[in-house]
């Protein structure tokens, strides 16, 4: 696969306010990468060496994978409560690539709902541009899906149920986790005999076609930077009948990645018959924030729900 070498132009220039063989259809789709079923075990009970004493706790800064030498660390919030094993929302932060920490961005007011839901949240760092260049950012993301199913039974977590999210930029890395298989080429590093893919997504505000001009995009990029490919970088690009359900959240009034990139990525989720919905925000820019202090409609409260209501009918 031609690596991205001067895709860290998108990055400088994207530097996002909130925070390549082509993918085989799903008749050629090997079975054991394809999107599974929500399922428990069929005892659906706890595993053994769960510490019940963790529930309602977060555990912070665990080192999930090691790649090139950087330690990669997320934040484990465990659900409020346990009738079994956990099913699991993975939050992936925005701020252009190149910014931006687990704890924060858009997203992150989504967690507690997640955790009174039944959800264990794993929220996830990753390496960040101008230091390291695409694809580190979702090699990192699918090494912690990995890492995640690869530690099942210490976090009492069901391997099979695994949804993640992220705003913007986050977005962008969430809707390629759930459109990529390892033919992309981003499966590198630890836990190689895991599966990477999801089981649901939800995408708020992220680019999904980068071969699209838009505000801080592809055109500016080359001018100030030279040519770069944008394709394979794309979420759009893979787009193929067996990704997982996915959610969509965009401002009406985004100004930075406009509303015109989810439309693109929810046409082509849903000509490839994958169940996909586009929630438009009125009054709202990017990050969700009101425009001119207009009232946003959904509320952020009502997005949360959302969110939840979207992994608990796909999750759980």
């Amino acid at each position: 696969m031609k690596r991205l070498s001067l895709f860290i132009t998108l990055l400088a220039i994207l530097a996002l306010a909130c925070s390549l063989p082509g993918k085989p259809t799903a008749e050629s789709q090997p079975a054991e990468t394809a999107t599974r079923p929500a399922v428990t075990n069929e005892a659906g009970s706890s595993s053994s060496e769960f510490d019940s004493s963790k529930l309602g706790t977060v555990e912070k800064d665990i080192v999930y994978c090691v790649m090139d030498g950087v330690e990669l660390k997320m934040d484990v919030y465990y659900p409020s409560s346990s009738d079994g094993l956990f099913p699991v929302t993975m939050y992936v932060h925005g701020g252009g690539w190149s910014k931006g920490d687990k704890s924060e961005g858009a997203g992150a007011m989504e967690i507690n709902s997640l955790q009174h839901a039944g959800f264990l949240v794993a929220a996830v760092n990753y390496r960040l541009a101008p230091e390291y260049k695409f694809p580190a950012m979702i090699e990192d993301v699918k090494c912690a899906v990995r890492s995640l199913r690869a530690h099942a039974e210490e976090y009492n977590l069901d391997p099979n149920r695994i949804g993640a999210y992220g705003g913007s930029a986050g977005g962008h890395l969430v809707s390629l986790l759930g459109t990529t298989d390892e033919s992309a080429g981003f499966d590198v590093g630890e836990y190689l005999d895991q599966s990477s893919r999801v089981q649901a997504v939800v995408d708020m505000f992220g680019p999904a076609d980068l071969t699209v001009q838009f505000e801080g995009g592809y055109e500016k990029a080359r001018r100030v930077f030279g040519d770069f490919d944008a394709a394979p970088a794309s979420p759009v690009t893979y787009v193929s009948a067996d990704d997982p359900p996915f959610l969509i959240l965009h401002g009406e009034q985004d100004m930075l990645v406009p509303i015109e990139q989810s439309e693109i990525f929810l046409a082509a989720l849903q000509q490839a018959g994958v169940p996909a919905e586009l929630v438009r925000v009125i009054h709202a820019g990017h990050g969700f924030k009101p425009d001119d202090g207009k009232t946003i409609a959904p509320s952020r409260r009502e997005i949360a729900q959302r969110v939840a209501d979207f992994f608990t009918e796909h999750l759980k």
